[in-house]
């Protein structure tokens, strides 16, 4: 692949990966439509999370929902062709119910750790960590079994 090919190859996809992240913080979940394949494997689901772009969609929105302010700032981005490495977090204040636990009014942040895969400008695979135990350290309480 000609050099500028391949920069034009990871400028699309650092911008796939930016947008896909931009959907969380403008509360916009139609943006996954230009970035995520219709095949979209995201690993691990969350719980009730369906497959698929659609299947994001309803987990964009009801963190807006519980932190009206969220906001997704990448810290760090390693790419190869094909591969984008991120290290972000997500930030909001708690004014919304949360895995059944009520507002706290508490600004928390929660980080992250993702690795995605693109083919032909669009992410095929994401595999993800969060932070989730720490996420509810600060809200000081733990989901309901």
């Amino acid at each position: 692949m000609s050099t500028p090919a391949l920069a034009s190859r990871l400028h699309t996809e650092r911008l796939a990966i930016e947008t896909l992240y931009r959907a969380f913080s403008d509360n916009d979940p139609d943006l996954v439509d230009s970035v995520l394949a219709p095949h979209w494997d995201d690993i691990p689901l969350a719980p009730g999370q369906g497959p698929g772009p659609e299947g994001i969609k309803p987990i964009i929105r009801s963190l807006a929902e519980a932190f009206p302010d969220v906001r997704v700032v990448i810290h760090d981005m390693m790419q190869a062709p094909g591969r984008v490495a991120v290290r972000a977090e997500i930030t909001g204040t708690h004014l919304g119910e949360l895995f059944g636990i009520a507002a706290t009014g508490k600004k928390v942040s929660l980080r992250l750790h993702e690795f995605h895969a693109l083919e032909e400008g669009r992410v095929v695979t994401t595999w993800h960590m969060e932070d989730w135990f720490g996420l509810f350290l600060q809200l000081g309480q733990f989901p309901k079994a």
